[in-house]
């Protein structure tokens, strides 16, 4: 076969990809978004025009919601081979903007926290529907750019709108729920009017045959303790990027960002921006997003050819390190340097995992336990929210012990990659004699 140019490999993508990867980018732009502010805004206080809820009761909210968009891709990838994506993509964009609509006139623990949950829903809806959309209208000649450009448009999106947000946040609370509500609603328009099914698989698995295989994957106690560790080890500690450390920042490094504040109002006059920039809390997440936006390639080559647990461990240290760094210095630079730290260990270790997994899997099971990889967010978000809540109060609202309290999270990575050492050296899987 040819080896296509890059030219011709782009036009060869029909226009169901091109939607699709449209509607990643505004999805998951809605959503990181939210989240990049959402525990400040439900932190702050009533008259600083948050809601004023307790640490404590927002890990409650974030370990009930993130888990849910990462467990429900498992019935609605099978529900919508069954009956069609077309029909569960509506559904889930109307509970997404939806969701984050009315979510932006609540004010009560209770009913922010419902129509959260019908976010939640949408979202997890939403998650398997474009990267089998993707699979399905790509083939060996260029599924890998295919899927390239759709996990650099999430990552555009989640660095691009919380950019936007740090902006709107600053003249209305509620338009930044109402901002998400409109990227997902307006993706109702293409939807309806462009979005074709792909073609079907040759077998579709009932909801009988899920849990079925939802059993066989979680008898397998090497891989359920792989993904225990992975997700204590690493995920844990990355969703306190969005609960602990926008709190640790609001309380903490906020004032002390002025030298940082200087530098790119300075940058920005060149420009002819008149105004005086400010680090928020926002910019946590595109800090994430854009150090993956830039450098994701770059690593991805230096650890290609490496195996992929030590590789995993090693990511697991570089995370570590960046918030230790964070831990012991509260200088603006170091603190945006642990975060950026901590954004290459995750690209470090996160595809190693995608494919460890891919090699551990029995051979003709191997889609089935790639469709559970989600589990690491499971547990990383289930874990992490309440956790961070609770660890928050307790280290930093009642003993003034902010240093503890990243201390306290690297403690957990380190017993987790304690925990991959051991299972690299006596459970895991060897492929003709070599460790993975």
């Amino acid at each position: 076969m040819e080896k296509k140019s890059f030219g011709q490999t782009v036009k060869s993508f029909p226009r169901v990809y091109w939607t699709v990867v449209v509607m990643e980018f505004f999805e998951r732009g809605g959503y990181y978004g939210l989240m990049s502010v959402l525990s400040a805004y439900l932190a702050l206080a009533v008259v600083d025009g948050g809601l004023g809820f307790s640490k404590v009761s927002i890990g409650a909210i974030k370990s009930t919601i993130t888990p849910l968009l990462y467990f429900l891709p498992i019935l609605s990838g099978a529900l919508a081979d069954r009956y069609g994506y077309r029909k569960f993509l509506i559904l889930s964009f109307i509970c997404l903007s939806s969701g984050y609509f009315l979510s932006g006139f609540m004010t009560g623990y209770g009913p922010i926290f419902t129509t959260l949950l019908i976010m939640a829903v949408g979202a997890g809806f939403f998650k398997p529907l474009i990267s089998a959309t993707i699979a399905r209208t790509t083939d060996g000649s260029n599924s890998s750019l295919g899927f390239g450009i759709y996990y650099w448009s999430i990552n555009l999106g989640a660095t691009l709108v919380p950019l936007a947000v740090a902006v709107i946040k600053q003249y209305s609370w509620q338009w930044v729920f109402f901002t998400s509500a409109i990227m997902t609603g307006v993706m109702l328009i293409p939807t309806l009017l462009w979005f074709k099914d792909p073609p079907k698989p040759p077998n579709t698995k009932s909801l009988a045959r899920v849990f079925q295989d939802m059993v066989m994957v979680l008898a397998d106690w090497r891989f359920i303790l792989l993904i225990v560790l992975y997700s204590l080890g690493f995920w844990v500690l990355y969703f306190q990027m969005f609960d602990s450390m926008l709190w640790y920042f609001g309380d903490f490094m906020a004032a002390r960002m002025g030298p940082v504040n200087d530098l790119v109002t300075a940058f920005l006059s060149l420009f002819g921006y008149a105004g005086r920039w400010k680090f928020n809390e926002a910019h946590i997440t595109v800090m994430n997003a854009g150090t993956i936006i830039c450098l994701q390639l770059l690593v991805s080559q230096i650890v290609a050819k490496r195996k992929a647990l030590p590789t995993m461990i090693t990511g697991i240290c570089i995370a570590i390190s960046g918030m230790l760094l964070v831990a012991f210095s509260m200088n603006p630079w170091l603190f945006l340097l642990g975060l950026i730290i901590f954004s290459i260990g995750e690209m470090t270790l996160h595809p190693k995992f995608i494919s460890y997994v891919g090699l551990i899997a029995p051979e003709e099971k191997k889609a089935t336990y790639m469709g559970y990889l989600f589990l690491y967010g499971v547990i990383g978000s289930g874990v992490g929210g309440i956790l961070g809540g609770w660890a928050y109060h307790y280290f930093v609202e009642t003993h003034n012990a902010p240093r503890t309290l990243w201390l306290f999270f690297c403690g957990i990575g380190a017993v987790s990659l304690v925990g991959l050492v051991l299972y690299n050296t006596f459970v895991a899987h060897r492929r003709e004699g070599e460790t993975a």
